[in-house]
């Protein structure tokens, strides 16, 4: 995989006229790697892990990526994780700068695993994916999910797929 480069979603393919219908093919086991990635960083609120402003937030971070003309829509990428029971973080990548926005990058060697479950499953999917990238010799320093799908175009596609993404080192872009 070229460097800062994920595998395409063809934005087109929306029946649900929402989220992009999510292909696992080409996600599954891959090997990413960014070299000062540029993403925008959002929080959200939780309680016991629970997103109490997604809705808000979501649209907002989105509705400024795209008024900055700074969306790649074939190469979409949300990663987010749970800070605490309180605190969600979500980085939206992005391949130019968004005004007003926190801006952060990211550098290093990442590792993908594809699963279709439920939410809540997320905690032990991405426990099994540790102790699978350990037994392997690699040693996740981060750990973040693309969730591919809101919940109502999960439903509509039979489908709630998640990218585990694991950061494995500083490797060579």
């Amino acid at each position: 995989m070229p460097t800062n480069a994920t595998p395409k979603i063809d934005p087109l393919d929306a029946p649900s006229l929402c989220c992009p219908r999510f292909h696992p093919e080409g996600w599954d086991n891959q090997h990413l790697h960014f070299d000062n990635k540029r993403f925008v960083r959002a929080t959200t609120k939780l309680r016991d892990h629970v997103p109490l402003d997604m809705d808000i937030v979501f649209p907002e971070t989105f509705t400024a990526i795209m008024d900055a003309g700074a969306l790649d829509e074939t190469h979409p990428l949300v990663l987010s994780r749970d800070l605490s029971a309180e605190q969600g973080e979500h980085l939206f990548a992005v391949d130019a700068e968004v005004p007003d926005a926190e801006m952060v990058t990211l550098s290093g060697h990442y590792r993908t695993r594809v699963f279709d479950a439920p939410y809540e499953k997320a905690p032990v999917l991405m426990e099994g994916f540790r102790r699978e990238l350990q037994e392997e010799g690699e040693e996740p320093e981060e750990s973040w999910v693309f969730y591919t799908t809101c919940p109502l175009c999960a439903e509509e596609y039979g489908h709630n797929y998640m990218v585990l993404v694991d950061k494995v080192g500083n490797g060579a872009a």
